[in-house]
């Protein structure tokens, strides 16, 4: 189905779907791949013994070669997020109250110059429409399609855009809120309302991560790559996750996390960790503190490293649970007029500079990550990183760059 995603005030302009799924070399509508489907799960649930039905997404040994495409969720991340760029390894301070007044607008997190920041302000109605629009359409990609018998690159990077689509969706339908988990639908908490539907199967964000990537995916670096939403969880990335390039997306969002006060911090003599380990213990980290310790060291800096080296024991006791909102959850005072330094070029803001349509809060909360940045090379502590796409060549099996 071919559709539009309109960006409203951060483009100005409305973008077409391509082709959801592609061969190894040409793009062709779904309907026109031929794969071998799995057992409708309507059938298997009904069959005695069975308990559960999300196991036709078990990834199959003998992967076919296609590709799926998700240019306009690629397109759509680079316009409505804003990524605050690597940890400074320092909190940032309490913001200043609106002059003339006692009232704090905008993230007041200690974490609000890390990760990154959707700017839910500017969702409409038909960008939210669109965000349900591209939630179904993925569903018909599983509702057509064998997932499980695509290579595992392309499963997981369909499992992890599903994910966050799916979330993004309902923080926009929600907006104003000021955290994820304040979110009920029909009486139960977000994370496990069935909101998705997986060829009849309901489906909840938590399913995706635990009973489907998290079953079937050994490296515990995939737990990065599921934004939460909150501005204590891992950032939603200004990527799609693709085929080609997860693996190396998520060693970029593991090092972001790993080395961010969200991450990891000294506590007296104990290394604290974010509460998400602790989530993903049971699958990643039985041995809790040997395990996890063996996976921060995969990923530290210089920082994080001497952390390890001074702290004994491991306590998973950091949570933030504000969203993850440039605009802290809360619409801006219309009464208030900021001044009219544009973002940078690379930079959603860009497009809309820093006027009194985004608020004083958020103009005075770029100025601090454009002070943050500044000080950072300056002090030499800013080193980009970089990943490269995994490059298929003839004869390569389809698995060949495969996460475990």
């Amino acid at each position: 189905m071919i559709y539009q995603l309109v960006i409203g005030a951060l483009a100005g302009s409305a973008i077409i779907a391509p082709a959801i799924a592609s061969g190894p070399v040409e793009r062709t509508p779904l309907a026109a791949a031929t794969v071998a489907f799995a057992p409708p799960p309507t059938a298997l649930a009904n069959e005695p013994g069975a308990v559960d039905p999300l196991a036709i997404f078990t990834p199959t040994t003998d992967p076919v070669r296609t590709r799926i495409d998700f240019e306009i969720w690629d397109y759509a991340l680079k316009r409505l997020v804003l990524n605050m760029g690597p940890s400074s390894g320092k909190g940032a301070p309490r913001p200043d109250p609106q002059v003339g007044t006692r009232l704090k607008y905008g993230p007041q997190s200690r974490y609000r110059l890390e990760g990154s920041l959707a700017m839910f302000r500017f969702f409409d109605k038909d960008v939210i429409a669109s965000f349900t629009e591209y939630r179904q359409d993925l569903e018909r990609v599983v509702a057509t399609h064998d997932i499980a018998a695509l290579p595992r690159n392309e499963q997981l990077a369909f499992w992890l855009n599903l994910h966050n689509v799916a979330l993004m969706e309902q923080l926009a339908k929600e907006w104003p809120v000021r955290e994820p988990r304040e979110i009920t639908i029909g009486g139960v908490p977000l994370d496990e309302a069935k909101i998705i539907d997986l060829r009849g199967i309901p489906v909840s964000l938590r399913d995706i991560r635990e009973k489907i990537v998290f079953r079937h995916w050994r490296d515990p670096k995939v737990i990065y790559g599921f934004w939460r939403g909150e501005i204590g969880g891992p950032q939603l990335q200004s990527y799609a996750f693709t085929g080609a390039n997860v693996p190396s997306l998520l060693d970029v969002a593991a090092a972001d996390f790993v080395n961010s006060l969200r991450g990891t911090q000294k506590s007296g003599d104990t290394l604290a960790v974010s509460t998400l380990y602790a989530e993903a213990a049971p699958f990643y980290f039985p041995n809790f503190e040997t395990d996890l310790r063996a996976h921060l060291t995969r990923y530290a800096e210089a920082r994080v490293s001497a952390l390890l080296a001074e702290t004994s024991g491991v306590k998973a006791t950091i949570d933030e649970p504000a969203i993850a909102d440039l605009h802290g959850g809360s619409r801006p005072p219309s009464t208030l007029f900021a001044s009219s330094q544009p973002g940078g070029s690379e930079d959603p803001l860009a497009i809309i500079g820093c006027s009194d349509e985004l608020g004083q809060a958020v103009c005075d909360l770029t100025r601090e990550r454009t002070r943050k940045l500044q000080t950072m090379a300056r002090r030499k502590d800013l080193a980009p990183r970089v990943f490269f796409s995994n490059i298929d060549l003839p004869g390569d099996p389809p698995n060949k760059h495969a996460v475990e």
